[in-house]
């Protein structure tokens, strides 16, 4: 058996068309031709879909609602990641309603990452918003050091980030869909076959706010919204 996340998907299925597959996909696996539909894949892959991209409109809108003097919110993205065209759409649109502006910022390497935080410190935005992706998820580190140094709130996809000292973060909860992942692969081992296994939409999202970063950041947090936090990082 073969478990692949987005980025490694496409190379595991040229690589076989017998091995059983599991996937962890950020975006729509029929339309990336991963699977034949959602409800019967008819292949040698199946998995989880979280649809990374698609949260955009709503993360923005949370940025707004706890700046709501907000006029201008950057965007972070990795252009090279395919998510990301979907989520700038769709950043752009919720942008155009509620009357923001979100400059777009791109970075595939580490040092294009401090080239955005230096365009930051030139523009001053208002707050920034990081796209999806395992590039930026996987350099964590250096995005929350360059929001921490620029003092600029943040909204990030995963919990990971928010904890590790982002503003918020808003999106599914990548925890359960690696234990969904899991429960599939071993219905595989036990004889199932992935062609039959409908792959699986991750509903469960959690909202994380970061309290003790607001308040570093002179922020006082609207109740409302820390009340429907799932989690508020004291």
């Amino acid at each position: 058996m073969i478990f692949a996340n987005s980025p490694s998907i496409p190379a595991a299925l040229a690589a076989t068309k017998t091995i059983p597959i599991i996937f962890n996909s950020g975006d729509d696996p029929v339309q990336l031709g991963f699977v034949a539909s959602l409800n019967r894949p008819g292949g040698n892959a199946t998995g989880m879909v979280i649809f990374s991209g698609q949260l955009a409109a709503k993360r923005l809108e949370l940025l707004r609602e706890l700046i709501p003097s907000s006029t201008t919110i950057a965007v972070l993205i990795n252009a090279d990641f395919g998510p990301s065209a979907r989520f700038r759409a769709d950043v752009e649109a919720a942008a155009r309603a509620l009357r923001v502006a979100t400059p777009i910022l791109q970075a595939s390497k580490p040092a294009e990452i401090e080239t955005a935080f230096d365009n930051l410190a030139n523009t001053r935005p208002d707050a920034l918003l990081i796209g999806p992706g395992p590039f930026l998820d996987s350099h964590r580190d250096l995005l929350i050091a360059g929001v921490a140094k620029a003092a600029i709130p943040a909204a990030f996809e995963t919990r990971a980030s928010a904890l590790a000292g982002g503003l918020i973060s808003y999106g599914a909860d990548v925890g359960d869909a690696y234990r969904q992942a899991g429960v599939y692969a071993g219905r595989v081992l036990r004889g199932e076959k992935p062609a039959d296994l409908p792959v699986v939409r991750v509903t469960k999202l959690e909202l994380v706010i970061n309290l003790k970063t607001a308040k570093a950041l002179g922020l006082d947090l609207p109740a409302k919204v820390l009340a429907v936090a799932d989690e508020v990082v004291e």
